[in-house]
């Protein structure tokens, strides 16, 4: 993913939540400058951006001979259409003789912030539009207490650009895919997420991560279909989905409990499971490896501002 913005930018940091900062982008002036604009995006770009989405991601995997994020355009319009119409998603898009040529964007839903996905038109790429982009979502975020992202790892022009701007390497991540070998060994009762979990499953990931992705996990369960793990009658895993890995993420307790969670989805799901695993769980990860899970491609997290080290088993989703 590539990325860009604009002006000076106040960097997350803060200890507590404070309310974003709600900033209109500025289109700024660079040496660089090749006359686009920089504006909030509206509910008429979903088309644009989801062809600039499709053909930016799909040429930069094409490049590294790696399969791309989005089948087609239409899948990338579903994405699009969720960003754009999300109330809690903010984005920006940068225009050029009045056509959308690049995309970025910044989902607010919980108090960490997950930058992306960016996406610049492959005419306009490597001159400076993604940075651009990425200084006015920052911008926006700056009251936050931090802002992650995932990006593709053979991606250096995306690692070099975000390393610039302050954000730092926290884990080498693979994309797995696969239907797990093994039957489900019953030590933890696997089920579909129900709203009474809500609270046991934001205590689980603010013991994991530091903080609670409550309402992204609210949304899950009025359009996925989010899976617990129950082991002696507490709830020691959860999954918003682990099929669709650009928006699923999940917690564990525990290596085993994130393996007998993810059995428990594999045995109940007709798909094969898709999740970005962090590596250095080598356990975990070799697990996933004998179950015959295959690695896709390797990506990297980046965080901004607050972060805590993982105590406990997890993977993130392509918005953290």
């Amino acid at each position: 993913m590539l990325g860009g913005g604009v002006g000076a930018t106040k960097r997350p940091g803060a200890q507590g939540d404070e309310p974003v900062r709600a900033v209109e982008p500025r289109s700024g002036k660079s040496s660089r400058d090749i006359g686009v604009d920089i504006r909030t995006v509206t509910a008429a770009d979903v088309e644009a951006c989801a062809d600039v989405m499709y053909r930016a991601l799909k040429g930069i995997a094409d490049r590294h001979a790696f399969l791309p994020d989005f089948p087609s355009v239409d899948a990338a319009a579903q994405l699009a259409h969720f960003l754009i119409s999300h109330p809690s998603v903010f984005g920006v898009v940068a225009e050029r003789d009045g056509r959308v040529v690049a995309s970025s964007f910044l989902d607010e839903r919980d108090p960490i912030r997950g930058l992306g996905p960016t996406s610049v038109d492959p005419v306009l790429q490597g001159r400076g539009v993604g940075r651009r982009l990425v200084n006015a979502v920052l911008e926006r975020g700056g009251g936050a207490r931090g802002i992650r992202l995932v990006q593709d790892a053979f991606n250096r022009q995306s690692m070099s650009l975000h390393a610039s701007l302050g954000f730092a390497v926290r884990e080498p991540i693979a994309l797995l895919e696969g239907k797990p070998k093994s039957l489900h060994s019953r030590a933890s009762e696997v089920r579909p997420l129900a709203a009474s979990d809500m609270r046991a499953c934001a205590a689980l990931c603010r013991r994991v991560h530091g903080f609670e992705r409550a309402n992204e996990l609210r949304d899950a369960l009025k359009v996925f279909s989010p899976f617990v793990a129950v082991r002696e009658g507490r709830v020691a895993a959860y999954t918003t989905t682990m099929t669709l890995w650009p928006v699923g993420h999940g917690v564990a307790e525990s290596e085993d409990d994130m393996q007998e969670l993810i059995l428990g989805v594999g045995a109940g799901s007709y798909e094969p499971l898709a999740l970005l695993l962090p590596t250095r769980q080598a356990g975990l990860f070799r697990w996933c490896l004998s179950e015959g899970l295959r690695v896709v491609k390797p990506l990297t997290l980046m965080t901004l501002g607050e972060y805590q080290e993982p105590r406990g088993a997890h993977f993130p989703s392509a918005f953290c």
